[in-house]
């Protein structure tokens, strides 16, 4: 009788044992550090942003995408001639390129991309040649604007301009600023689906 109930007791004593190992081992795990993870791959912030082709709703803190390049948007120019508007944006990328796109509807949306140039300094007469390109001219005139953003012009004044038109959708433009020199844009249109805009706000879609 006596060496049944050792036998009990030793088993009892045995899982005792084995228990508190077992709580031992369990506190350990879940006190050691977590393994950090590893990185996952980079994610694009405009995987799920399908953005808008629909230009006109550009401003100043969004991005465009066009000819395999992102640009932000750094500020817009809002004119106005007699009952007529049209837009202008500065736009820069991150290696500091800057350029313009105007957006007009006459009486169709017209989108051109603008870069500076300095071979020339002002508008001449009905033609000119720009790096062996013959312009027309095509209209001026005067026209108030309003500054938003970042445009290296006042808040608000005015501008005379001098456009030109070449051939296969090129275009020369000249623009005064309040008096101020002649500076020289050469232009290309852009086909609107080659454009795509990226608003910086969610309340526009």
């Amino acid at each position: 009788m006596l060496a049944a109930m050792t036998e009990v007791l030793l088993l009892l004593l045995l899982l005792v044992v084995i228990v508190v190992g077992v709580m031992l081992y369990m506190r350990s795990r879940q006190n050691r550090a977590p393994v950090e993870a590893r990185p996952g791959k980079p994610v694009d912030p405009l995987a799920d942003h399908q953005g808008v082709t629909d230009i006109r709703t550009v401003r100043a803190g969004d991005m465009i995408d066009y000819g395999d390049q992102l640009y932000f948007v750094r500020g817009s120019l809002r004119l106005t001639e007699g009952g007529y508007s049209w837009s202008e944006h500065f736009l820069d990328d991150a290696r500091g390129s800057r350029v313009w796109v105007s957006v007009e509807e006459d009486p169709d949306l017209e989108v051109v991309l603008w870069r500076e140039t300095e071979e020339v300094t002002e508008p001449g007469g009905k033609t000119m040649e720009v790096g062996g390109v013959t312009y027309r001219k095509e209209e001026d005139g005067t026209a108030q604007y309003t500054s938003e953003g970042t445009t290296t012009v006042a808040e608000r004044g005015r501008v005379e301009y001098v456009d030109y038109e070449g051939p296969d959708g090129k275009s020369l433009s000249f623009e005064r600023f309040d008096g101020g020199k002649w500076e020289a844009g050469l232009g290309e249109s852009v086909a609107l689906p080659a454009m795509r805009v990226y608003p910086a706000g969610s309340d526009r879609t």
